[in-house]
């Protein structure tokens, strides 16, 4: 299995993480009583629960894009540095993001942002090289 197939995993593994963080610390502040019924509307996050949330929305308008590149480099047999390099890039970047968000680090957290759209970028570039 090619290295960026082997990120693609690891990275569906931190979705998933991303999604316990948020569910958990959502449950905190409105309590699981909330959790455990049927709910229509749910009041609004705030604090580190607020910020998890969107740390989570942010990953998964990003990871549909990733997982495409990944899985086109792939099938294409474009594989090679520039798309590894990418793909970690793309990983290492959003492991950073998630406590970067959650402590409310604004500048830094926006740079690593980028780190992993840059990723992404290197891996659709190894498509064109």
């Amino acid at each position: 299995m090619s290295i960026e197939l082997r990120i693609l995993g690891w990275s569906i593994v931190l979705g998933l993480i991303q999604i316990l963080l948020q569910a958990h610390s959502a449950s905190l502040q409105v309590g699981y009583r909330w959790t455990a019924v049927a709910r229509e509307v749910r009041p609004p996050l705030t604090g580190v629960a607020g910020r998890l949330e969107r740390a989570l929305r942010n990953f998964l308008e990003t990871f549909p894009l990733f997982a495409a590149a990944v899985l086109v480099v792939h099938v294409t047999g474009r594989e090679g540095t520039l798309s590894a390099t990418g793909a970690k890039l793309y990983l290492a970047a959003r492991v950073a993001y998630v406590p970067l968000y959650a402590a409310a680090i604004p500048l830094l957290r926006s740079l690593v942002w980028n780190i992993a759209f840059a990723g992404i970028a290197l891996i659709l570039l190894a498509l064109l090289t």
